[in-house]
């Protein structure tokens, strides 16, 4: 019996997308809090889940560091995950900060801007009234990779 070409190019296409997705786990950044990945690519694009400022030597919040500490923490996670992933903090392309405290907003940004030199990627901040674990902020990033 033969398969009707509709079905055969849509198993293609699930196959393809299948091989083109790929679950990314580092020790280098914190484990996930929840039922979700560090990040995923698919194709040439890596999306990282928000990361909190949580040391991945310890496991522990940094809840009661500057936030310029936390920030850094956040955004080495956010390297050593795109390391991992074959990418780089040059590769991103957008970046979206939540942010507890929108007062906290110019001190982030001097820590955020030694990460991102040059060639800055797209952004959001956005103040939420509450983030998981009670941290001050979260950052998840889109990147892609350019080997």
């Amino acid at each position: 019996m033969a398969i009707p070409c509709f079905i055969m190019i849509a198993r293609c296409s699930l196959a393809t997308l299948i091989k083109m997705k790929q679950y990314i786990k580092t020790d280098a950044a914190p484990q996930a809090v929840g039922p979700y990945s560090q990040a995923v690519c698919c194709g040439n694009l890596i999306y990282v889940s928000g990361q909190l400022p949580i040391d991945p030597q310890t496991d522990k919040l940094l809840t009661d560091a500057p936030i310029e500490t936390q920030t850094r923490q956040v955004l080495k996670n956010i390297e050593a995950i795109l390391i991992a992933a074959g990418s780089s903090m040059a590769d991103v392309v957008k970046t979206t900060i939540f942010v507890h405290d929108m007062t906290d907003f110019v001190n982030i940004n001097e820590i955020y801007a030694t990460f991102f030199p040059v060639n800055q990627p797209a952004r959001s901040c956005i103040e939420a009234a509450s983030l998981p674990k009670g941290a001050a902020l979260e950052i998840e990033v889109i990147a892609y990779k350019s080997k």
